[in-house]
């Protein structure tokens, strides 16, 4: 079995090949690109990577579009996107989650930190630990955990892998409290001391999806979040 396959869509050069050194030594293969558009070329050949290391400020598309397109393909729609900038502004962060990121470094960064989050992302792609559990229904929320589906009155509703995970993981334990340090470690394999308005930005964009049923996640102030232990009566 190959390792896996990163591509690494950066304008900058060097840093490019800094990357690439780093990432071969971890056993990693890499394939680079320096535009938006070559990154879009190299998405639609024979081998797809297993993750993207993708840059926002790209010469010629922003890598917010490039991310996009990614996900609105059904080929390309569960690679784990790991966005790399230099700008760390909190607006910043959150159009690069809404255009579909998986996880967010700001430059300059630490080598090491970037490594383990490589390893975080694919480890979430490639885990196949997770039980089997029938369909569940609770109130005007179907999900279906095997299949990674979920649906809102019967009307499909489209989650990126992350998004779906951080759902799985607040049903499956509802009515228990999760702090945000919790979700991070558990959701997003992070333990280290990094932002936790990375759950709030998630959060929101899933409750946004969820639409009706976005309140059956409750917000606990100075906690965390909850998934309903019961879904209110239906109107």
């Amino acid at each position: 079995m190959s390792s896996p396959l990163i591509l690494v869509v950066e304008d900058e050069v060097d840093l490019v090949h800094t990357l690439e050194y780093n990432l071969q030594k971890e056993g990693y293969r890499t394939q680079s690109a320096t535009t938006g558009e070559s990154a879009i070329e190299a998405l639609r050949g024979d081998e797809l990577p297993d993750l993207v290391i993708l840059d926002l400020m790209l010469p010629d598309l922003p890598g917010t579009d490039v991310c996009r397109r990614l996900r609105n393909d059904e080929t390309t729609r569960e690679i784990p996107v790991l966005m790399l900038t230099a700008r760390g502004e909190e607006t910043d962060r959150v159009v690069g989650f809404e255009a579909g990121a998986d996880d967010y470094v700001v430059k300059p960064f630490s080598v090491r930190e970037l490594m383990l989050r490589v390893r975080a992302l694919l480890r979430r792609r490639g885990s196949t630990s997770e039980p089997i559990q029938e369909e569940i229904s609770f109130g005007r929320l179907l999900v279906n955990i095997p299949a990674c589906e979920v649906a809102v009155d019967g009307e499909p509703v489209q989650l990126t892998a992350l998004e779906f995970r951080l759902l799985k993981t607040l049903f499956v334990r509802r009515g228990r409290a999760q702090s945000r340090e919790v979700l991070l470690a558990d959701v997003w394999d992070i333990t280290a001391d990094v932002m936790t308005r990375t759950v709030d930005t998630h959060i929101k964009r899933l409750r946004e999806k969820l639409g009706p049923v976005g309140a059956y996640i409750e917000t606990l102030r100075g906690i965390g979040y909850r998934f309903a232990d019961q879904p209110p009566p239906q109107e």
